[in-house]
């Protein structure tokens, strides 16, 4: 007999034996046939088809394949480009369980998106050895952005936007331009996407940092604060709230803007939020680390959080649903990288791994630790995702008809993640040294085995570029229904029902207050400089000291002793 998850032989193929298929609503044992990259059945005994390459999976999860909804592969950023470029970094995605990865387009300010688009496609293609999509960011606003968004989702697939709060005077976008965008996303059917921290605060306060002499990687937390990133949180959520558009917060690192989430969706909002491996799987007591390189090696944007009880706070809200799906902004640089900044953390590239690491991060600190089902941990790593991004039920379900996209877990197995041993090409890692849980031992592609044994058997370009249809009824149907209840007003914690829409009135005929033009003020006429001290009234005193008058904002005057 062959033992658990022993590969017989490689055909295009693949019929997984005898494991526990584990889908976010139901598990069961069953037997997953993929043929021509789809699943084709699931069942109880099936007979293997000539040719076709059998993994046995007996004891096994099956489930499937995990979507990072978050990554940056060869991201030019901060005056570099990040080192994980689409071959290495998705390589290393399905090493750890990941069979799609949702990447960002980001523009320079000023450029065409659907130039990005193509550029960052023309990277991408030759190289991915999974499924992939884009995200498109929106880094300034004008006819032409909005007229290339709704081109971007008609016909190329992209069904989100996301912009930035942070990154003054990069990417930054005012909240004006922000709500422009988001009521265009509503009217095209995408979801809006927010990087959530206040740009302003952080471009001033990062100064007063250096300014104390505080130039290492603390300060870059200091200078961002958790309250930072709540503030953003719920102007953003405001914001798209106004515009009558689905949000979705990238990235929530800490408990007030998780907070500033909940608190919006027991309103009724339509936000979802997105916590990643690294603020689930670690901590910002990091930055205060004595080798600088260790602490660098953890600075991203939002930063992790010193508070150690935060990851499992985001858990705890994952379980219960309040926050939807898992990605790891995963963005690598090394640490001659980071060392650009060595004397002012504003220079350290923001960026961490996370896309081979995040599967056993969330199995360890969420089922393992009792928090999370097996059913739950493929709803946040795989099945949101797919629903969040309407690619539901082609990703994220074991099912006929849906892609051959499969992994087969050991739910017993541990790992220790390091840098020596991880997929990246980068040469730290922010895991290092924690044990794992939960060990992706086959990893199916569209029904081709792309890591097997602890080897992988990728190529170059075998992935192909998923397009995601607008107008996802999971993100839209709220949206749909209140405009449909009351087209005039949005969602408030008062009953408005009597105070919205237009009031029908007969013309106001009344008088009308004219605002005269202000004349010129009357010149006094010149003095002589003697004169003019004549003239000048005396310093008031008081027992002999003078006092000084001084004339306080909005006028008047206010006198002080001195």
């Amino acid at each position: 007999a062959s033992s658990p998850c022993a590969v017989q032989q490689t055909m295009a193929s693949v019929l997984v034996k005898g494991g526990t298929v584990v889908n976010a609503d139901v598990s069961v044992v069953a037997d997953v046939l993929i043929e021509s990259g789809i699943i084709t059945n699931v069942g109880p005994n099936l007979s293997a088809p000539a040719g076709v390459r059998v993994v046995d999976a007996r004891g096994k999860l099956v489930m499937p394949g995990g979507i990072d909804t978050h990554t940056h592969m060869q991201l030019p950023f901060m005056g570099t480009v990040a080192v994980d470029d689409f071959y290495i970094g998705t390589q290393a995605a399905v090493a750890g369980g990941t069979t799609m990865i949702i990447d960002f387009v980001i523009e320079s300010r000023g450029q065409s998106l659907l130039e990005a688009y193509k550029q960052w496609r023309s990277w991408a293609d030759p190289k991915v050895v999974c499924d992939y999509s884009f995200h498109v960011a929106v880094t300034w606003w004008s006819d032409q952005v909005a007229k290339e968004m709704e081109i971007l989702t008609k016909d190329f697939g992209v069904n989100s936007f996301k912009t930035f709060m942070a990154y003054k005077d990069v990417f930054q976008l005012d909240d004006g331009s922000m709500y422009k965008c988001y009521q265009h996303c509503s009217k095209i059917g995408a979801v809006a996407m927010v990087h959530a921290e206040n740009g302003d605060l952080i471009a001033e306060q990062s100064k007063e940092m250096v300014t104390k002499g505080i130039t290492g990687p603390e300060g870059h937390e200091l200078c961002r604060p958790e309250e930072v990133e709540a503030e953003a949180t719920g102007r953003a959520i405001t914001i798209a709230n106004r515009a009558n558009c689905p949000l979705y917060v990238v990235h929530v690192m800490s408990k007030g803007a998780a907070k500033a989430i909940l608190s919006a969706r027991e309103q009724g909002h339509v936000v979802f939020g997105e916590p990643i491996a690294a603020g689930l799987g670690t901590d910002g007591t990091n930055y205060w680390h004595k080798c600088w390189r260790h602490g660098a090696a953890h600075v991203m944007g939002p930063p992790l959080r010193p508070d150690p009880s935060t990851p499992t706070y985001l858990m705890k809200l994952l379980a219960c649903g309040d926050l939807l799906c898992t990605g790891t902004d995963n963005c690598t640089f090394n640490g001659d990288q980071k060392a650009m900044g060595k004397d002012d953390f504003r220079k350290i590239p923001n960026g961490v791994n996370g896309v081979e690491d995040r599967m056993s991060v969330i199995w360890e600190k969420g089922v393992h630790a009792g928090l999370l089902t097996p059913n739950q941990f493929v709803a946040v790593t795989s099945t949101n995702a797919a629903k969040m991004f309407n690619i539901y039920p082609r990703k994220g379900r074991i099912a006929v008809g849906c892609d051959g996209d499969v992994v087969v877990w050991d739910a017993d197995a541990t790992r220790t993640i390091s840098k020596d041993t991880h997929h990246h090409a980068v040469d730290f890692n922010i895991f290092e040294g924690m044990v794992c849980h939960g060990v992706p031992l086959v990893t199916i592609s569209r029904g081709r085995v792309v890591w097997a044994q602890g080897k992988l058997e990728t190529e170059k370009g075998w992935g192909r570029y998923i397009n995601r249809p607008p107008h996802c009824d999971f993100a839209f149907e709220a949206i749909r229904r209140r405009e449909k209840a009351n087209p005039w007003a949005l969602l408030d914690d008062r009953d408005l029902s009597k105070f919205s829409g237009k009031v029908e009135r007969e013309p106001y005929t009344g008088p009308v207050f004219q605002i005269k033009p202000a004349s010129a003020p009357a010149q006094a006429p010149a003095q002589a400089p003697a004169a003019a001290a004549a003239a000048a009234p005396a310093s008031p005193t008081r027992g002999g000291s003078p006092l000084k008058v001084r004339q306080p904002p909005g006028g008047g005057s206010s006198i002080t002793f001195g």
